[in-house]
């Protein structure tokens, strides 16, 4: 994990900075991130768990079906812009936590509406909500 951390800092590094930055700079979360990573890594190796449990095999495929879910949502972001992609992601992971159809599909639809609001209009970011060709 110190390895991925120091690579992560390194690509970091490569981020441009604006014209008028911001006092803290777009590389500071980074290095943040990486800092908390290479702590807990320090952490793990001085103090490692004696007796560490697995998870069984049906936790680590859920794990796995997360993972692909993440996958696909990030490659579904810009050809389906943000609202699409988020509730079914969104979705499918509320359903893995609870495997109630209809509260996991509501969830979807409510944290893809209420984060679009918030990245759109509270934070400023230039969001497209649905695919281009839609607009």
């Amino acid at each position: 994990m110190i390895v991925v951390a120091l690579g992560y800092i390194l690509s970091a590094t490569t981020i441009q900075t604006p014209l008028f930055p911001d006092p803290m700079g777009p590389k500071m979360f980074p290095y943040m991130i990486a800092a908390g990573v290479i702590l807990c890594a320090i952490v793990m190796i001085l103090r490692p768990d004696p007796e560490a449990d697995w998870p069984p095999v049906q936790a680590v495929m859920t794990i796995g079906l997360a993972v692909v879910v993440m996958i696909g949502y990030a490659m579904a972001l810009k050809p389906l812009g943000f609202l699409i992609p988020t509730a079914i992601a969104a979705g499918i992971l509320s359903y893995q936590l609870s495997p109630r159809p209809l509260v996991a599909a509501a969830a979807g639809i409510g944290l893809s509406v209420g984060l679009f609001v918030l990245f759109r209009y509270a934070l400023d970011l230039g969001l497209q909500p649905f695919p281009k060709d839609w607009m």
